[in-house]
């Protein structure tokens, strides 16, 4: 009598991709820090030129105004 294969099959899909998420999580991780060795801050807001014109001195967005609603 031959066994059921497909729980060693699903266990070997299971660890397969356990593996693949360990590696991606390996490869986001150095990255990361190759980016932070070159000061490159990997979340910096990337603001552009209508954005900024919305900050005030400090560098803070400007609050809501009674005609922006």
């Amino acid at each position: 009598m031959a066994g059921n294969s497909r729980p060693s099959f699903t266990k070997r899909q299971k660890e397969r991709s356990r593996q693949e998420k360990q590696a991606e999580k390996v490869q986001k991780r150095l990255q990361k820090k190759q980016q932070e060795e070159l000061g490159v801050a990997p979340d910096a807001p990337k603001t552009n030129v209508q954005d900024a014109a919305e900050l005030d001195e400090y560098g803070m967005p400007k609050g809501l105004d009674f005609h922006d609603f």
